[in-house]
């Protein structure tokens, strides 16, 4: 074989090695886009830093090492405690939720064991079934109830649901006996807040008796306050008489519907109008959600501090919306997951979230919302970024 078509060959062995070496590294490439890609709306993935199952226990074992809290602050640390207040019960049930979807037995034995006195030696620090605020606290016997099957917790639990619904004999106002001669619970207030803490306990009640009465008087409620307050862009004022768009406010709202349309049975009659006041909610929270995942004391105003209580609750609720099919995989996806990594830097190595906006009352003017307190610690803040743990790693919302 002459010297010419020895080269000859080599070079066609040359070309083809070279076209094969390209077309693994085109393929390489497009793998680790394709991967990149998933990962941007992936739910089920995450770094150390951010496993929900990390975070969860560490903000469980942050929630039982403290006594209870008075409304979730820690700038109230020594005043006496008179009831369990609501901040601990989306705490505690959060802690129920997240310790039964990672199957932990051990941290759900610590959670009831916690609830224990409250039958007996602090049984005064059960709350007066008179304000939504107090009979949410229903919600942790009939999450005890659901998994022990124990009567005790049954009995003690639904006493708080039915009471939203029965009128007292004593102290009622002319607009509770309006509200209660409409169909609607007497503790209408038409505040977001009430939109997390009358669905979840008629929800649990709906659970434990599989009586539809329940549900579909929460969904009534539910409608009542969208027709009052939601505004045509999906975002919520904090009341009628507060029209300002405040974060954890609208985060009770987004809570509250993706709670309620996770158990409304499909035939249910408010079903359509929750599911799209919901979606048009999510839609455009997703265009309000900064750079870093967050969102603002007030929604709305680009000028406001980033908060992060309300920025879980959304979180959660987009959490649910994908998991659940009711929000596009990818578009939300990458929203939800953009948030629970944006939460990461404000939940600290102790276990504490931080920048929580303290207790709020309805304001009214911007800055009122602006210089509200943003705090370590506060209860409000742990609750919601432990029900993102629980709606991530929840096989079956």
């Amino acid at each position: 074989m002459n010297k010419k078509l020895m080269i000859l060959i080599f070079m066609k062995r040359m070309k083809l090695q070279l076209h094969k070496l390209y077309v693994f590294v085109i393929v390489i490439l497009f793998a680790s886009c394709s991967q990149s890609k998933v990962q941007d709306y992936d739910l089920t993935k995450f770094e150390e830093n951010a496993d929900p199952v990390r975070i969860g226990n560490l903000i469980i074992n942050r929630f039982l090492e403290q006594p209870h809290s008075q409304y979730g602050s820690p700038l109230r640390v020594n005043e006496p405690r008179t009831q369990i207040t609501y901040p601990d019960v989306c705490t505690w049930l959060g802690g129920f939720w997240f310790s039964t979807s990672t199957n932990n037995k051990g941290l759900f034995n610590k959670l009831s064991m916690r609830f224990q006195p409250l039958l007996t030696t602090e049984a005064y620090l059960q709350p007066i079934p008179n304000h939504v605020d107090n009979n949410v606290f229903g919600t942790l016997p009939l999450e005890l109830y659901r998994q022990t099957k124990d009567e005790k917790y049954l009995e003690m639990g639904m006493m708080y649901a039915k009471t939203q619904w029965e009128l007292p004999k004593e102290s009622v106002t002319i607009q509770e006996k309006a509200w209660a001669n409409k169909g609607y619970s007497w503790q209408t207030r038409i505040w977001l807040d009430d939109m997390f803490m009358i669905t979840a306990i008629q929800a649990q009640a709906y659970r434990v008796t599989k009586d539809e009465k329940y549900i579909n008087r929460a969904a009534k409620e539910m409608v009542l306050y969208l027709d009052s307050i939601q505004l045509d862009n999906g975002l919520f004022y904090h009341s009628p008489k507060a029209k300002f768009t405040w974060g954890r406010g609208n985060g009770w709202m987004a809570v509250g519907m993706a709670e309620l349309l996770r158990i409304l049975p499909e035939n249910n009659l408010e079903r359509k109008a929750i599911m799209k006041a919901y979606k048009t909610m999510m839609a455009t929270l997703k265009y309000y959600q900064n750079e870093n995942g967050m969102w603002r004391q007030l929604v709305d105003d680009p000028t406001m501090w980033e908060e992060s209580s309300g920025s879980a609750m959304f979180t959660y609720a987009m959490i649910v919306g994908v998991k659940k099919g009711w929000l596009d995989k990818i578009e939300y996806g990458t929203v939800a997951r953009k948030g629970w990594l944006g939460l990461m830097k404000y939940v600290d190595d102790k276990g504490d979230v931080t920048n929580v906006c303290e207790g709020t009352d309805i304001g009214f003017t911007n800055e009122y919302y602006r210089n509200r307190l943003p705090l370590t610690g506060d209860l409000h803040g742990l609750a919601p970024v432990l029900w993102c743990a629980y709606a991530l790693t929840e096989k079956d919302l």
